[in-house]
């Protein structure tokens, strides 16, 4: 197997880069009479802005707003940014690969038959969530002591396939919400299937009767919010920062933003607007942390030292946001030291790499809070077809277009830190739901005091240490 160090990344990923040209478009709206910009409350009066401004999210509880118009008319520099573009996942998946459809036939469930797909949850099966195995063997489970029962998580994404069968019942669709302006709902409209995969990360049921059976979240007992603010692959800062307040109002403990600015869009030197979305993303989780929600955001995906000279990657180098750096095995029921035995896949000497090693990808920095499970990969296998090399990528449930635009249930594999921050998420819904009272700042203490050391690794890719569910909940206790 081979293996690549993080500066030849940006080298090898192109054809496997999802949802963004690194580098195309352009970060900050253009300036004209019909453009989104941010309206500062604080260097304006709202009674100044003239009735030709349409308001398109107000922003109060922060003292600002998202407008559309002609920002010179809403007075000096100060008071108004563009409405920068916001990206899924830091720049897109770092790789990924179909599965299975959720309506699929399986085969013999044996060991030396075909995994059954919660086998391949090889990100579940180590922080020994639930029995996963094709054998139950019994075992104290993190679900013997609470699966995330009375707690609330927005998935601030791309949409939440609803209609999934191990999504069935999960999604509040009274307080999930479209805040883009196409003017649909908040299932998933253009912009694939990232927002579902989040979602089964953080609350998937294995609710699939068919025979090769379903997945399972972290906490599948909590309730999601889906907070759609993607069409396409791009959103708007303006739509996020709206949907992390309109969580933070309706009860969420935690707010899962998988997205952010990628490269180049991390140099504010180059682009001084990052400096006022900043603020504006400092604003909103001062705010959020009034409220106890925790705001959980993917580290980013361009193998960057976010700690380098005139480096600023947002939002994850914000206060008040924890920010998540992404790890994965290598040689995951592949390769040289591939078992038929699917339960032994984890165990001895099997993987090249463990699932504590850093991804390939991740950024870094000191404003890693902790790492978590985001998937890694060998991308010579991987883009070379090598049977099996994408189980090394996280798997989860899918929204699948077919050829005649409807949609259908199914599973896929995905990795990037957009696939690491939902972990946290879930991990946020197991402690509230043993400690509903904790605030924000207890919570992100908690999951950070009981991180694990990584034998090797160091704080800029693991922070406070990797996310640890079974020490977790025992002090959560």
């Amino acid at each position: 197997m081979t293996r690549h160090n993080r500066r030849t990344f940006l080298k090898l990923t192109g054809a496997t880069i999802g949802g963004l040209a690194l580098g195309a478009g352009t970060a900050a709206g253009a300036t004209g009479a019909d453009e989104r910009f941010l309206v500062d409350l604080r260097e304006v009066s709202r009674s100044d802005i003239p009735d030709s401004v349409e308001i398109v999210h107000d922003l109060s509880q922060v003292d600002m707003l998202v407008a559309r118009g002609d920002a010179a008319a809403v007075g000096g520099a100060a008071a108004t940014t563009p409405d920068v573009t916001v990206y899924q996942a830091n720049g897109g998946v770092a790789a990924e690969a179909d599965g299975p459809k959720a309506s699929g036939s399986g085969a013999s469930h044996n060991h030396d038959g075909p995994a059954k797909n919660s086998e391949l949850q090889w990100d579940k099966r180590v922080q020994n969530v639930g029995d996963l195995t094709d054998k139950p063997g019994g075992g104290k489970f993190i679900h013997d002591t609470t699966k995330g029962e009375g707690t609330r998580v927005a998935v601030v994404d791309s949409g939440v396939y609803d209609a999934h069968p191990d999504l069935a019942g999960v999604v509040n669709d009274g307080l999930s919400g479209n805040f883009t302006t196409d003017g649909l709902d908040f299932r998933p409209n253009g912009a694939g299937s990232h927002g579902t995969h989040v979602a089964g990360t953080i609350a998937a049921t294995n609710s699939n009767d068919g025979p090769a059976g379903g997945v399972l979240g972290t906490a599948p007992e909590t309730e999601l919010v889906a907070l759609r603010v993607f069409s396409g692959f791009e959103g708007a800062s303006g739509d996020t920062l709206a949907a992390l307040l309109y969580a933070a109002d309706n009860g969420c403990d935690a707010a899962n933003i998988s997205l952010g600015y990628p490269l180049p869009y991390a140099y504010p030197e180059q682009f001084p607007e990052l400096l006022a979305i900043k603020e504006a993303y400092r604003r909103v989780a001062e705010y959020a942390r009034t409220k106890d929600m925790v705001i959980v955001n993917s580290a980013g995906n361009d193998a960057l030292d976010m700690d380098g000279e005139g480096v600023l990657s947002l939002p994850t180098e914000v206060e008040g946001i924890f920010g998540v750096a992404a790890t994965g095995p290598i040689g995951y029921g592949w390769g040289g030291k591939h078992s038929d035995n699917e339960e032994k896949w984890l165990t001895g000497n099997r993987l090249d790499e463990p699932t504590t090693e850093s991804a390939f990808y991740t950024n870094y920095g000191s404003a890693v809070d902790v790492s978590a499970a985001g998937g890694n990969a060998d991308l010579d296998a991987l883009n070379g077809g090598v049977a099996g090399a994408e189980r090394d990528l996280v798997f989860s449930t899918v929204n699948v277009v077919e050829e005649d635009g409807s949609v259908s249930a199914g599973y896929g594999w995905k990795a990037g830190t957009s696939m690491a921050a939902p972990q946290v998420a879930g991990a946020v819904a197991l402690v509230r739901s043993l400690q509903p009272d904790a605030s924000a700042e207890e919570v992100e203490a908690l999951i950070k005091d009981t991180a694990s050391r990584v034998k090797g690794g160091s704080e800029a890719y693991h922070g406070a240490g990797h996310l640890d569910l079974k020490r977790l909940v025992k002090a959560a206790q």
